[in-house]
C-alpha cells in the first residue's frame, strides 16, 4: 500500500530549531476526571454498531470488508503503479474503488477484484496545489484546506469566503480545481485533560498514542522536547525525544522507568482492549476508532489525507481528516482502523453530542522518520 506522505517538519534538521510553544492547561479547561470516563461498548464491533447505526451482523460484515479491502488495496495499487492517485472505500457498499489517472490500467485494477475510476488531478495533482496553497499559508477566516481525492479538487473550508478567495488568488492555482465550503467550526487543539491512557507533562495532561520499543508516539504539542512525562498513577516517567509543532503535530516519549509498553489500545469498556497487529494505512472512507479518556471510545470514518489546518497556535499540515468525534483532553489518543494503527489525535471542531470533525497525524511517518518500532 503507498504510504502516507512523510512528515514534513520531522527529521535531524528540522528538529534543530526546537519550539516555541509551551503547554499548559488553559483557564477554561474543563474539569479533569480522577479516572478515565468508563464507557458501555466492549468491541470496536460493538462501537460500530452504535456509532454507525447498525445490527451487529452488519458491523461484522464491514469489519470482514474492511479487512479484505486492505488486501486487495495492496494488490491494486502495485498493478496502477504511476498511475495510482488514491484509493476511496465505501462503508455502505463495501466496495473498494482504485482512482487512476492512465485509462490503460483500468481494466489491470479491476483485475484485482477493486473497482476503478479515472481522475485528472489524483493524489499527485492535488498535492501540488497543496503545496502552493501551502506556501502562501493561513488566510483571514480561513480554516483549513485538504486534497478531496473523491471529487478530484481541493477543498478550502472557511468562515468567510473572501478569505477563501483571497488565497486562490494569491497561491495563483486552477480555481476550477478548488471547493470552497464555509462553515462555522474552528478547530482547536485537544489538550490538557487526557485522551487514552493518561500521562501528566508540567501542568497539562495528554493521552497515549501508540507503545513504541522504548516509549509512545503522540501529539506534538502536548510538548516540546526535554518535556517531562508521568504516568496517570504516577508510577511511570518518561522524556520528551522527538517533538515537532506547528508544521506537524508528532512526539515520541521515551520511557525512562516503570513504564512497560502492551500493544494494547484503551477501549474505555470495563477494561477492554484493542489490540495493535501493525500499521498498514486504510483506504480514504474506512471505518477508525479513536480512544481517549475524555469522550470514551468513538467511530467514524475518514474522509481525507494531508489537510492542512490552521489552529489559532499553528498551522499543521498533512494531517487526516475524520468524521469521529473528540473534545479538549482527547490529545494524543490512539486513531486505529481494525487491529491496524493510524495516527494519533491532533485537534478538531464540534464535540461528541452534536458531532464533528477531528484531525489525526499519522503514524507510519513518525515510525520511519524517527527509526521506531510499533509494539505489535
Amino acid at each position: 500500500m503507498r504510504p502516507s506522505p512523510v512528515i514534513s517538519a520531522i527529521g535531524t534538521g528540522a528538529l534543530a530549531f526546537g519550539l516555541t510553544l509551551s503547554v499548559a492547561p488553559s483557564a477554561g479547561a474543563a474539569t479533569v476526571p480522577t479516572e478515565p470516563v468508563a464507557q458501555d461498548d466492549a468491541t470496536m464491533q460493538e462501537a460500530l454498531e452504535r456509532d454507525f447505526g447498525l445490527t451487529p451482523f452488519e458491523a461484522e460484515e464491514l469489519l470482514d470488508a474492511q479487512a479484505e479491502a486492505f488486501e486487495l488495496d495492496e494488490a491494486a495499487t502495485d498493478v496502477a503503479g504511476e498511475a495510482y492517485a488514491g484509493s476511496v472505500f465505501d462503508t455502505d457498499t463495501l466496495e473498494l474503488t482504485v482512482l487512476v489517472t492512465d485509462a490503460s490500467v483500468v481494466s489491470k485494477v479491476e483485475a484485482t477484484g477493486a473497482e476503478a475510476e479515472m481522475v485528472t488531478h489524483g493524489t499527485e495533482g492535488l498535492a501540488e496545489i497543496m503545496a502552493e496553497l501551502d506556501a502562501v499559508g493561513a488566510q483571514p477566516g480561513v480554516v483549513g484546506w485538504y486534497p478531496d481525492i473523491e471529487t478530484d479538487t481541493v477543498v478550502i473550508e472557511a468562515t468567510d469566503a473572501t478569505g477563501a478567495q483571497s488565497l486562490i488568488e494569491s497561491a495563483g492555482v486552477d480555481a476550477s480545481a478548488v471547493e470552497v465550503e464555509t462553515t462555522d467550526e474552528q478547530p482547536r487543539l485537544y489538550a490538557d485533560i487526557v485522551g487514552g491512557d493518561a500521562y501528566h507533562m508540567g501542568g497539562g495532561r495528554c493521552s497515549i498514542g501508540f507503545a513504541v520499543t522504548g516509549g509512545f508516539v503522540t501529539a506534538g504539542h502536548c510538548g516540546t522536547v526535554g518535556t517531562t512525562a508521568q504516568s496517570a498513577d504516577g508510577s511511570g516517567s518518561g522524556t520528551f525525544q522527538q517533538s515537532i509543532f506547528p508544521g506537524n503535530d508528532a512526539a515520541f516519549v521515551s520511557a525512562t522507568s516503570n513504564w512497560t509498553v502492551t500493544n494494547l489500545v484503551n477501549m474505555y469498556s470495563a477494561g477492554g482492549t484493542q489490540t495493535v497487529g501493525g500499521s498498514s494505512q486504510a483506504p480514504v472512507g474506512s471505518a477508525v476508532c479513536r480512544s481517549g479518556s475524555t469522550t470514551g471510545w468513538h467511530c467514524g470514518t475518514i474522509q481525507a489525507r494531508g489537510q492542512t489546518v490552521s489552529y489559532p497556535e499553528g498551522t499543521v499540515q498533512d494531517l487526516t481528516r475524520t468524521s469521529v468525534c473528540a473534545e479538549p483532553g482527547d490529545s494524543g489518543g490512539s486513531f486505529i482502523s481494525g487491529d491496524q494503527a493510524q495516527g494519533v489525535t491532533s485537534g478538531g471542531s464540534g464535540n461528541c453530542s452534536t458531532g464533528g470533525t477531528t484531525y489525526y497525524q499519522e503514524v507510519n511517518p513518525m515510525l520511519n522518520s524517527w527509526n521506531l518500532t510499533l509494539v505489535t
